[in-house]
């Protein structure tokens, strides 16, 4: 069991510890250097009303700290035990981005012009954003976390979702780590993110959409025969009883994988039993891993996770399927796959490589694991009790 603490910045901001740490006090306030805007004034969402979109507006993004190299040092590290984000020692820690593009009380937004055959053209970002850290060791990976850390990061994944998932208003919940420079990440310390939206964004619309149109038109889940296509292929790189990776058929990105869950129901993370949870570690480390082998040197990368977006009654969309999906920018050691004037003004992807032989190289840097690797992950929950305690 992992015990879990709530405290509160003066600034508003939320800060969770979970497991053994030095939590007992954190300080009134932060440096005066180091106080965050809680609410920037300019945040707020603009209609594209040609792409039928919203595009979230955050000018504070741009004051987001930057680390000098993905190797830099400790030292400076926001996000180190003992920085500004957690003042204090910790195993592993959330808290509220302080460069947010959501927040759960957003300012109103600016008006926009007046079109009288269009809906509102701004609307508040009403939402979450909040930060992972993994580790309080500066470098590492998910495939390079220990066991208990790897369980530990999983439990936290399936707390914090679960807890924005409670809340009516969020239709869309995603995990996601952004790995490296060539995919912008601005610290290089072992962490990922969490938003929340209070609306359904395009792409997820179009797989929901994709996921009815195959169940009316056939009576069957799109979601498992994909899964079952993937098990049965040679683009597998990780199978059990409860998850399959692959190289996806028709990947956009060269070294692309999805990690998929197998049982019907398993829609969202907070649906993981305990043994599922386990297999969902092992098959993360084997493709992080496997990214870390191919060419001998750590693969940039975005990773996302798909959860069952809300429907309109606010219940998890029926068909789909919990998913992690990695997206990795290279093509070769060197060589970036760049996403050109059509893949990025019509949608339509353009992939450089043949998926099998992508597929190959990662499988054969891709690791094994049998029976002592799964044993040796911990099956670990979160303390039910979860007091918040303000800082000031």
């Amino acid at each position: 069991m992992i015990e879990r603490r709530n405290f509160q910045h003066a600034d508003g901001r939320w800060l969770y510890l979970y497991g053994d740490a030095d939590g007992s006090s954190l300080p009134a306030t932060l440096p005066d250097d180091e106080v965050a805007v809680a609410e920037p004034p300019a945040i707020h969402q603009r209609y594209n009303a040609l792409r039928d979109s919203w595009v979230a507006v955050s000018p504070a993004r741009n004051t987001r700290p930057h680390a000098p190299s993905a190797r830099a040092a400790a030292s400076g590290c926001p996000l180190c035990p003992g920085g500004p984000e957690v003042p204090v020692d910790y195993a592993a820690a959330v808290f509220d981005n302080r460069f947010p593009s959501f927040v759960p009380e957003p300012p109103a937004a600016p008006a926009g012009p007046s079109l009288p055959t269009l809906p509102a053209l701004t609307a508040p970002s009403r939402g979450r954003c909040e930060v992972v850290l993994y580790t309080p060791t500066h470098t590492g990976s998910l495939a390079t976390l220990t066991d208990a850390e790897l369980a530990r990061v999983i439990a936290i994944w399936a707390d914090r979702s679960s807890a924005l998932w409670a809340d009516p208003a969020n239709r869309v919940v995603m995990v996601f780590e952004n790995r490296g420079e060539a995919v912008g990440a601005t610290l290089s310390h072992p962490h990922g993110q969490i938003y929340a939206l209070d609306r359904i964004p395009p792409a997820v619309a179009h797989r929901t959409a994709a996921l009815a149109t195959h169940r009316a038109r056939t009576g069957a889940s799109l979601s498992q025969a994909v899964v079952d296509v993937d098990a049965a292929s040679d683009r597998c790189l990780f199978l059990d009883d409860a998850f399959v990776a692959a190289v996806p058929f028709a990947p956009d990105w060269p070294f692309e994988v999805h990690v998929r869950a197998r049982r019907e129901g398993a829609r969202r993370l907070q649906d993981l039993t305990a043994e599922e949870r386990v297999s969902l570690a092992l098959a993360l480390r084997t493709v992080v891993t496997a990214y870390d082998r191919v060419w001998d040197e750590p693969m940039a990368y975005l990773m996302v996770c798909h959860e069952a977006p809300a429907d309109a009654e606010g219940l998890p969309v029926a068909d789909h399927r919990l998913a992690f999906e990695f997206l990795p920018p290279h093509r070769s050691p060197a060589k970036l796959k760049v996403r050109a004037s059509v893949e990025t003004a019509l949608g339509v992807f353009i992939n450089d490589t043949l998926p099998e032989d992508s597929a190959a190289l990662l499988r054969a840097a891709a690791p094994q694991p049998g029976p002592e690797q799964r044993a040796a992950i911990p099956r670990l929950e979160i303390a039910a009790d979860r007091p918040a305690a303000p800082t000031g």
